[in-house]
């Protein structure tokens, strides 16, 4: 493995983690309502338990209001009860075939508890690249003890090891940041 692949590497494992971030971040309940919030929501499905989104349709009525339409007449209960049954705080409603879920609006205590949440999934995020730098760097001092570098190569790619992680933790900060300003927009 040259030093140009470890970086490679290093960068699309950083990238990963960045993604894995921003999947945690949707879902951390803003004061919006958004269809993601539903996909920890599992239902009993003929003995076996699925996740929502494979037995209803999952939209948004309004900025607040999540209607989950089922694609079989005999799921409205079943669906209405394990959203009502989760963790989330939601009290469905249904009209007809129709489950409406209003989001409740959060408190202001609420919302600070949320960007501590939010915050420490980012400090989270930032201890994976982190990893990743180290681990680079490693294999970097590896290959520079085993001849296949030299030393000069070896501080050359500290350094850019050392911006790409600057970059992804500037990243990882915007995010934060941006979903701080979600969560405590009224």
């Amino acid at each position: 493995m040259t030093i140009e692949e470890v970086k490679k590497t290093m960068d699309s494992k950083m990238d990963q983690s960045i993604a894995a971030f921003k999947n945690n971040l949707s879902k951390v309940r803003t004061g919006r309502a958004n269809p993601a919030l539903l996909d920890t929501v599992h239902v009993d499905y003929y003995g076996s338990m699925v996740p929502l989104s494979q037995v209803a349709n999952l939209t948004l009525l309004d900025a607040r209001t999540i209607s989950v339409q089922p694609w079989e007449k005999g799921m409205g209960a079943k669906i209405e009860k394990a959203i009502r049954e989760s963790d989330l705080g939601l009290n469905p409603s249904s009209m007809g075939d129709l489950i409406r879920v209003p989001m409740p609006p959060m408190t202001e205590e609420r919302r600070k508890e949320l960007t501590k949440v939010v915050r420490g999934e980012g400090e989270n995020a930032k201890v994976a690249v982190r990893n990743l730098r180290r681990d680079a760097n490693e294999a970097v001092k590896k290959m520079v003890k085993d001849k296949l570098a030299s030393e000069d190569d070896q501080k050359r790619s500290e350094a850019d090891i050392q911006k790409m992680t600057d970059r992804h933790i500037t990243e990882i900060d915007r995010l934060v940041a941006s979903k701080e300003q979600d969560i405590m927009a009224v």
